[in-house]
């Protein structure tokens, strides 16, 4: 029994230490890399940075820029993994450049507004714009992301652990619910159709112990109703489909969009 203690005690020490000395900044270029190869996608540099992030020129700088403020949510390989594979999947998407093609010409309009009247309702109209296009684009960017890191053999359930530890709407905290739980729960929906044996294997560890805890009701009632499993199955067939065509049109192009062109050229 002592030997048994003193076993769990050391294990129990290194975990920690091993907890206390994960950086995950020193792996965004190893773990980025095992993603852009493992994808067969275009190669890019990775930038860590406290600055907004705009990657919707990455097609021509060939520089990803990866925030700082998430990656400190990262506790190993998988999770540093699905921070990155959010703005990868916002760039397969095309979302990344048309969030900085509206936002730059949003901003060129507001710059030119002499009343200041007028240029607080346009400001405000451009907030609630970009936030209520930015709800369905950071969604389908999520399930893009965890395409490419179930390719690059990382635990795709680690997005659903990194969004739940970061800060999350009003919403949520006025329902008492877990953070993002929007985000989590269509990530575990796509994952729970699509790659099943995913969900089985799990994560281990409590916030996503908890997460699920907290969302087996939902699961149940709706799996207790044959029209609207059925519905749930349709839509995710459906999203798989939807996500493998834009992976192959961004592999086709290299890259290039619509968006990015037109913002390149309005920039001449």
């Amino acid at each position: 029994m002592k030997k048994i203690f003193l076993t769990l005690v050391c294990l129990l020490t290194i975990l920690g230490a091993n907890a206390a000395t994960f950086n995950p900044e020193s792996r965004v270029t190893t773990v980025g890399n095992n993603l852009i190869s493992k994808n067969g996608l275009p190669s890019v540099s990775f930038k860590v940075t406290n600055n907004y992030i705009d990657n919707g020129d990455v097609v021509t700088s060939k520089i990803l820029n990866i925030s700082r403020d998430k990656l400190r949510y990262a506790g190993n390989d998988n999770e540093v993994a699905a921070v990155i594979s959010q703005e990868m999947g916002a760039i397969v998407n095309a979302s990344a450049s048309k969030n900085s093609l509206i936002n730059s010409v949003s901003n060129s309009i507001l710059n030119n507004i002499s009343s200041q009247g007028l240029y607080n309702v346009a400001s405000v109209t451009q907030q609630l714009a970009l936030s209520n296009m930015n709800t369905k684009d950071l969604m389908d960017a999520d399930i893009t992301g965890v395409d490419l890191m179930i390719k690059a053999g990382y635990n795709p359930l680690a997005m659903i652990v990194v969004l739940g530890k970061m800060e999350g709407s009003l919403t949520d905290s006025f329902k008492m619910q877990p953070a993002n739980l929007n985000r989590t729960m269509n990530i575990y929906d796509y994952l729970s159709y699509n790659y099943p044996e995913k969900v089985k294997a799990g994560y281990a560890c409590n916030e996503y112990r908890n997460f699920v805890a907290y969302i087996q009701p939902t699961i149940d009632e709706r799996n207790s109703n044959k029209k609207v499993l059925e519905k749930f199955q349709k839509e995710q067939a459906k999203a798989k489909k939807e996500r493998e065509k834009q992976l192959l049109k961004y592999k086709v192009t290299g890259g290039a969009n619509g968006w990015n062109v037109t913002q390149t050229l309005l920039q001449k």
